[in-house]
């Protein structure tokens, strides 16, 4: 069922969110609200103008109250990362606008299922989860499903073998202290390792994969694209987009997204990526699959590092 969607920022990353939203099928109604009247006017008109070759749908520039009863509400408000700046060094200015926003949109879309866009995603997530009065189940941070892509992405070009056979994923922050489970990491059921030297012996392979090359690539290829470009989104767009799928769909889903940890891992009160199941009625808990000692430690130091800077902040 077409949902109404609304976006809240028309800056890079909300307005790519909200013209792939157009093009796609998971959308009727598309809200998108900036404090920029005319950017975001500017936005709608230039999206507009594609849907003619669409079924129809609805893409307004409006403001709070026109996000009534929305199903879905996309929040990418913030500043962002400027070449050399770090996720983390957004926080108390992000957090700011955050506290600014969340009474307004909440008071008209109290049923809403959440996703959290802005950076650093995993803070605002928790920051909204906080301030927000809503249900756990109902926010989402976009968590690790980019870094999760960029992953998969580099596998695959290594391994000349479809993205879409690569099952290996990236846990813990978005940002610095990620890391990737490699313990879970296959092709198709067939174990990395295991898959790498069969390819190796068939000469589609030519060399070992180096994993903290890999690990490099996910973690600061997006400060590479900010840094030759001034910014990332249309692969953030892309995950999002994906997020959302997932929460339109008739069956759950397993994403690595932003939730908030209940003891998992030895883990509590703070919002980090692990599976997660997410679904047409927002999120239903942690998939509890199982790490190494080596990687829970991993993921502890991440939670512990999202802690220290919430810990810092006034929110």
């Amino acid at each position: 069922m077409s949902k109404k969607v609304t976006v809240i920022g028309a800056g890079n990353v909300g307005s790519t969110i909200a013209y792939t939203l157009s093009l796609g099928e998971i959308a009727s109604e598309i809200v998108l609200i900036d404090i920029n009247k005319a950017k975001v006017e500017g936005e709608v008109m230039d999206i507009v103008q594609g849907t003619s070759f669409r079924e129809p749908i609805s893409v307004i520039a409006g403001d709070y109250e026109d996000a009534k009863d929305s199903d879905i509400v996309v929040i990418t408000s913030g500043i962002g990362r400027k070449p050399g700046q770090s996720r983390i060094d957004l926080a108390q200015t992000n957090v700011n606008i955050l506290k600014d926003i969340t009474p307004k949109i909440v008071a008209v879309a109290p049923k809403a299922l959440y996703v959290l866009v802005s950076n650093p995603v995993d803070v605002l997530t928790y920051v909204f989860t906080k301030i927000s009065g809503l249900p756990e189940s109902q926010i989402i941070g976009s968590g690790t499903i980019l870094d999760t892509a960029r992953l998969r992405y580099d596998l695959s070009h290594h391994y000349k073998v479809a993205q879409m056979n690569i099952h290996a994923y990236v846990f813990g922050e978005h940002g610095d202290t990620s890391f990737i489970p490699w313990s879970l990491a296959d092709v198709s059921g067939c174990k990395l390792d295991e898959y790498e030297k069969l390819m190796m012996q068939q000469g589609v392979v030519e060399e070992k994969l180096d994993p903290e090359a890999t690990l490099k690539y996910v973690q600061k290829s997006g400060g590479e694209i900010i840094a030759k470009k001034g910014a990332t989104f249309y692969a953030v767009s892309a995950s999002v987009n994906k997020i959302m799928a997932a929460l339109d769909a008739a069956y759950d889903s397993v994403a690595t997204v932003s939730s908030m940890m209940h003891g998992e891992y030895g883990i509590d009160d703070v919002c980090i990526s692990t599976m997660t199941l997410i679904g047409p009625n927002g999120v239903k808990g942690k998939v509890p699959v199982d790490l190494t000692d080596e990687e829970q430690q991993k993921l502890k130091a991440s939670a512990d590092a999202l802690k220290a800077v919430i810990k810092s902040l006034e929110i």
